[in-house]
């Protein structure tokens, strides 16, 4: 990897800091292609200059809770990028992802400049991906379970399985994934003690409570690996 100079590097290194919580050295040292130290030096540079970064001893760094960097600015590429994907994103089955990505894009143009503006309106009059048939919005709790996911809140659901079953149940949001258009909710299902997959488009009815539950000690992938043993 071609090292960036350092002044897009510390800049870099400053955006990153305001997206993620935490990050290590080595992942901004493979992210920029540079050696641990260089890291540790850049570091030592954004704080004298006054950027309030934390160093959490074995963990990584972290800027100040509240902290706030001034809006970035857009290369001619990144805003083509998330113009590009924002078609992507109109063809999703889900409602709330739409409406939500579309809000961001909207916050996301106001900080460009007016030549950047200009030909990314351009390029979304020149972009377009056609639906094919079916491929209509068939759910809008997308951004809830995500938010029910991050917040280890307990949900309650009204479900019509693929033999039109329907049940009401208890679910612990785990995790999500998409597979041929269709979203899916990894959850540790109450009602049949124990993890199930559904099918966000199956979810007749969604509540979100009050009650949370404690977090499940594994990662996805190691959750994959454990369900494809007994596949």
């Amino acid at each position: 990897m071609e090292e960036k100079p350092r002044l897009a590097r510390l800049t870099a290194i400053l955006t990153q800091l305001q997206s993620q919580r935490l990050i290590t050295a080595k992942q901004l040292a493979d992210k920029h292609g540079v050696s641990i130290r260089t890291i540790y030096r850049d570091i030592r540079t954004l704080e004298k200059s006054g950027i309030p970064i934390f160093t959490e001893e074995g963990r990584g760094y972290s800027l100040m809770e509240g902290y706030r960097l001034p809006p970035v600015m857009f290369s001619e590429e990144e805003a083509n990028a998330l113009i590009t994907a924002q078609q992507l994103v109109a063809q999703n089955k889900d409602a709330s992802l739409l409406n939500h990505y579309n809000e961001a894009v909207t916050k996301i143009k106001a900080v460009m400049q007016f030549s950047q503006k200009d030909r990314s309106e351009l390029l979304a009059e020149r972009v377009a991906i056609y639906n094919y048939p079916g491929q209509e919005a068939t759910s809008d709790n997308l951004m809830n379970i995500q938010s029910a996911i991050t917040h280890f809140r307990l949900l309650k659901i009204r479900y019509f399985s693929l033999q039109e079953v329907e049940t009401e149940r208890h679910i612990e949001p785990f995790a999500l994934y998409s597979t041929q258009g269709n979203w899916i909710l990894i959850a540790y299902c109450r009602l049949r003690q124990a993890f199930r997959a559904f099918r966000l488009d199956h979810i007749k009815q969604l509540t979100e409570l009050t009650e949370t539950f404690e977090p499940h000690g594994f990662t996805l992938r190691e959750y994959f690996e454990e369900a494809s043993k007994e596949w």
